[in-house]
């Protein structure tokens, strides 16, 4: 029969009524943890990836609502770490117009104004989807590239208009 061993263990010192209580032993031997984080908030290494993602499609749209502001202020930007859409024939893999895909895998998706579950109005937001963008391209140039391509092509469809009226010069 195999033997249990206990957990280690701290003790509570200093207390005349018994032992104290007890807790797991982590990494941090005098209990203090880490007395700041390990990189200031400015450095871009201290941002998740998630948060670096979002600072990606932010800049990429950011050329874009410079020169369509007005037409795109009913317009709302979100990001999504996979996607939730099925193509609408799985056989064809046919995306509506409203999907920017690579293949089988979406990119984005815009979801026009309308009524949400609740009955309340929601306006028209562009979904990115992070992971199936970052698996596509490198850090950097080439995945900002990526999104403002794809952003171009969300935002033409938004305003029913042609990807090089958007992006007149293309990256």
């Amino acid at each position: 029969m195999a033997r249990r061993v206990p957990p280690v263990v701290s003790r509570h010192r200093g207390s005349a009524s018994g032992p104290g209580p007890t807790r797991r032993r982590r990494r941090d031997r005098r209990g203090r943890g880490l007395r700041s984080s390990l990189l200031p908030p400015q450095v871009p290494a201290a941002n998740t990836r998630s948060e670096s993602f979002d600072l990606v499609v932010l800049e990429a749209f950011a050329e874009i609502d410079a020169r369509w502001h007005e037409q795109l202020g009913d317009l709302d930007l979100a990001v999504d770490e996979i996607p939730r859409v099925l193509p609408r024939d799985p056989e064809t893999v046919q995306w509506p117009d409203e999907v920017t895909a690579d293949g089988a895998i979406p990119l984005a998706r815009l979801l026009p104004a309308g009524i949400d579950a609740n009955g309340r109005p929601s306006r028209a937001r562009i979904v990115i989807f992070r992971r199936p963008l970052e698996s596509r391209a490198d850090k950097g140039a080439d995945l900002l590239d990526l999104v403002h391509e794809v952003l171009v092509h969300q935002v033409a469809t938004h305003l029913g208009l042609d990807e090089d009226t958007i992006d007149p010069e293309p990256h």
